[in-house]
């Protein structure tokens, strides 16, 4: 398989409980993604889709197979080398926010920011900047608590954004959202891809997938489409 995607995996497999109860989670997954694609996962409950996508984002390794991100073996990596990946080049938004309830919004979008040692005065800077982006600038200071399920996600998407990463990951970021609020996030995610952003997407709903230029289907652990 060519090595020229941002995320090349060869024959990846993911069993959890594998010497005592076995659960497939993936099985022999062949995919590429080219950077700057917009692409949705979608498959009905079970079917491996958030394994997946955990796998693609370093939080999971697979147990067999091999895993290329930007031409690098992740599979052959160690946490901390893992973390870092994390944290310098990639962006995660989750369906329940993963918010701190007590801290102010401009301070949530920094975090990411303190692990990669910006300096105080650019993290400031930039997590204000992030907050205007997405339709928050008057929300600067208020506690997630305070706010919206839409204003929330907001928040984790700047946050994604902190470090400027190369990939976006979204694990049904819609899914505690009403459909107007719902379409106001998907526009969020066309534009970072219309500015380059490689997006990956897991959702269950095909209007929400339909906003992807490509579509990846799984159905027990396997790639059916896409």
């Amino acid at each position: 398989m060519s090595k020229q995607g941002i995320i090349v995996m060869e024959s990846v497999e993911k069993v959890y409980d594998p010497d005592t109860a076995p659960v497939w989670a993936l099985r022999g997954i062949d995919l590429t993604i080219r950077k700057g694609e917009f692409v949705a996962i979608m498959g009905p409950s079970g079917s491996g889709k958030s394994t997946l996508m955990h796998i693609m984002g370093c939080l999971d390794v697979p147990t067999k197979g091999v895993y290329y991100l930007e031409g690098e073996r992740v599979d052959r990596m160690d946490d901390d080398e893992l973390a870092r990946i994390r944290n310098l080049r990639l962006g995660f938004v989750f369906q329940n926010f993963y918010l701190l309830p007590r801290v102010p919004a401009v301070h949530q979008v920094e975090l990411p920011m303190i692990y990669a040692k910006v300096s105080r005065e650019e993290r400031q800077e930039r997590a204000k900047e992030l907050l205007e982006r997405v339709g928050l600038g008057k929300r600067l200071y208020h506690y997630a608590s305070q706010m919206s399920g839409g204003e929330r996600q907001r928040v984790a998407i700047a946050r994604a954004l902190a470090n400027n990463p190369t990939m976006i990951f979204a694990d049904e970021p819609t899914g505690n959202l009403d459909s107007k609020t719902g379409r106001e996030i998907m526009g969020l995610f066309s534009e970072l891809h219309r500015e380059g952003k490689t997006v990956i997407l897991v959702t269950h709903d095909l209007n929400i997938a339909k906003t992807a230029e490509r579509i990846v289907m799984l159905k027990d652990g396997r790639l059916v489409e896409g």
